[in-house]
């Protein structure tokens, strides 16, 4: 898959710079674009002005990156990196590797991203390299706008997160209350962490992994991101929010669902219902040239007009819709655009999440999310997994 990086080119051509140069492990979700490269550790890749990418690679690395690198690889022993760091010690013998090899490249001016290491950046500068911040985070705007292909990616693992989604309702219906009210299944609490291994399980045998994901109850479900613990019981909300990440492509996926075994209050209930209609109001302004304050506002309006709280009309707010409505998912599980009130329009082929919620720990909390496509006249929703409040 081969990026289209024209907006980079304009970005370089604009600033007058040789390239754009980022040092990080393929963690970081724009080392992983540009290199087309995935390392556990960080290695050094360079965009030039021409549309080249060169990889500055461990030994250790090299092998693989030549065969799958984006673009060519080197070593620093290319450079005689163990002269250099006799000389000089290891920082400033380093900095001198990768000094030359962009003199070799014909680059002597860059951009790097906000967060590149501020130690080789003064090195760099040290031996007249011009080095400048890109505060406007050019790739992640470049990233946010998907190949069919990367949306095949997501799609992908989307697929795997709604076969989690479905172990999590599966123990749930399948749990029995005591009379304490605490679930229990297979003779054993059935706990937020019980589920939460499920889900892991699930999704390592689809190909995907997740660092953590959210099964919160009750109160604990009241703060957005508490990933829950302890048991679970009968007639309270629980969120389960699952962002796997496959570990072929490295794309992400997000989905929420809330569910209750049992009988529902009336206000989660209220609260399940309003937020079905906030997310599909949110969704009936998905389209390229609208900006993602338009879909958040239209989340808000639902619950404004129900006589709750939101951050839009409060921003010291600590209940009701207290989040943004939604973010780009992609490399990173977080990323531009954001449906909030900030402006950003909205082009198609961007991937956002949709996911209105509303919290008070006296009641609990609810959130709803699906994963959609934006699209030139609306979208396409890659999540398929049922909206249903109640485990039957």
């Amino acid at each position: 898959m081969d990026p289209d990086l024209s907006r980079l080119d304009d970005y370089l051509a604009d600033a007058d710079l040789d390239g754009y140069l980022v040092n990080a492990s393929a963690e970081d979700a724009t080392q992983r674009y540009l290199s087309g490269f995935s390392a556990p550790d960080p290695y050094t890749t360079l965009y030039t002005a021409e549309g080249d990418t060169h990889l500055l690679v461990s030994g250790l690395e090299y092998g693989r990156a030549k065969k799958e690198a984006r673009g060519g690889a080197e070593r620093p022993t290319d450079y005689d990196r163990r002269a250099k760091v006799e000389e000089y010690g290891p920082t400033e013998g380093g900095h001198r590797v990768v000094a030359e090899w962009l003199v070799d490249k014909g680059v002597d001016s860059v951009a790097t991203p906000s967060r590149f290491p501020l130690g080789l950046a003064d090195g760099l500068r040290g031996l007249d390299v011009d080095v400048t911040a890109d505060h406007d985070d050019v790739v992640e705007q470049v990233r946010a706008v998907k190949t069919e292909a990367e949306i095949d990616n997501v799609r992908e693992a989307q697929e795997a997160n709604e076969k989690a989604m479905a172990t999590a309702e599966r123990m749930l219906r399948e749990a029995d209350p005591d009379v304490d009210g605490v679930l229990h299944l297979d003779g054993e609490v059935l706990t937020s962490e019980r589920i939460q291994q499920e889900i892991e399980v699930t999704l390592l045998r689809e190909g995907c992994a997740l660092n953590e994901t959210i099964v919160a109850c009750g109160a604990q479900a009241a703060d957005p991101h508490e990933r829950g613990h302890g048991p679970l019981y009968e007639d309270e909300a629980i969120i389960v929010d699952i962002f796997p990440r496959s570990k072929a492509t490295g794309y992400y996926a997000d989905m929420t669902r809330t569910f209750v075994v049992g009988e529902p209050s009336d206000t989660i209930a209220e609260w399940y219902d309003l937020t079905a209609d906030a997310l599909d109001a949110a969704l009936a302004e998905l389209e390229a040239g609208v900006s993602g304050s338009v879909v958040h506002g239209a989340a808000c309006d639902v619950y404004e007009d129900a006589g709750l709280p939101t951050l839009r009309a409060d921003e010291s707010a600590e209940t009701g819709f207290i989040h943004s409505t939604g973010h780009g998912v992609g490399l990173d599980i977080h990323e531009y655009p954001r449906l909030s009130t900030q402006e950003n329009e909205l082009e198609a082929g961007m991937v956002v999440t949709v996911e209105p919620g509303l919290y008070d720990p006296d009641v609990g909390g609810v959130r709803i999310e699906d994963i959609v496509v934006v699209r030139e006249d609306g979208y396409e929703n890659l999540t398929r997994y049922d909206r249903s409040l109640v485990v039957d």
